[in-house]
């Protein structure tokens, strides 16, 4: 089953100032997050512009229909924290219910969820 990130590009962190190539936080994330993801058969990634998580930026939701959703934040943009969305997005993808086992979780990701919620009733309810 498929799960999406879904990425706020517009994301700015307090150091905003040090952000490289008039790139938000959010938009350089996004693209780290991208190249994790390439080629995964279960994991999709699209951008949005603002996720109202600013006081936790740069945050990413994890979905899936009719799976438990997730969203995290605090990220420091980098490489090894968009490896680590990347694999807890492909064991949610793996899960029926959308958990995963905090045992399984990348240490990248530990310390950042932010909310989650459970998955929409079906038109059945």
């Amino acid at each position: 089953m498929q799960t999406w990130i879904t990425i706020c590009d517009t994301c700015k962190r307090e150091d905003t100032e040090a952000c490289q190539n008039d790139l938000t936080h959010g938009e350089a994330f996004a693209a780290m997050i991208e190249a994790a993801a390439a080629g995964s058969e279960t994991v999709k990634t699209r951008r949005v512009s603002c996720l109202m998580g600013c006081k936790h930026g740069c945050n990413v939701a994890i979905q899936g229909a009719g799976k438990l959703a997730y969203t995290l934040g605090d990220f420091i943009p980098d490489p090894e924290a968009a490896a680590g969305i990347v694999a807890y997005a492909e064991a949610h993808a793996s899960s029926d219910t959308g958990q995963v086992p905090f045992r399984t979780w990348p240490q990248a990701i530990k310390g950042h969820f932010v909310t989650r919620h459970p998955p929409l009733p079906s038109d059945d309810v």
